[in-house]
């Protein structure tokens, strides 16, 4: 795929859930918002397809199994080629403490799981790479 393709298909998103239903209600809000979306089941995977797939924007749950959100995130923002992508952390708590947890590890923001549709293109379109 070359660069205009790239640009023309929207935001590149990596989404990283154990939850096979978040993943895919993920996938469908944002292909229908015009995005590209690959889907990661734990950091492990995800860390695996990051450097593959390079998104502009990652949604990361945090409570996975293996290595979970929190930590997944900081080995993002330790890299410095992904450092400058946002991360924004899912969870289906919405305590203070996480959302402050979350931005200790580098995280741009926060959804509470279940989101809508509008929250996760909402949270697109105010975190998407300005070109």
């Amino acid at each position: 795929m070359d660069v205009s393709e790239g640009s023309a298909a929207g935001t590149k998103v990596l989404v990283i859930d154990d939850s096979n239903t978040i993943r895919r209600s993920a996938e469908i809000f944002l292909k229908q918002g015009g995005h590209q979306v690959v889907l990661a089941e734990d950091g492990f995977d995800a860390l695996a397809k990051l450097s593959d797939y390079q998104p502009d924007l990652v949604f990361c749950d945090i409570l996975m199994p293996r290595l979970d959100g929190y930590q997944t995130c900081a080995i993002i923002k330790r890299n410095p080629q992904f450092a400058k992508v946002p991360v924004i952390m899912l969870s289906s708590k919405d305590g203070l403490f996480d959302k402050a947890r979350g931005r200790m590890v580098g995280s741009q923001d926060y959804l509470t799981k279940p989101f809508t549709k509008e929250q996760l293109l909402q949270a697109v379109r105010q975190y998407k790479p300005v070109a």
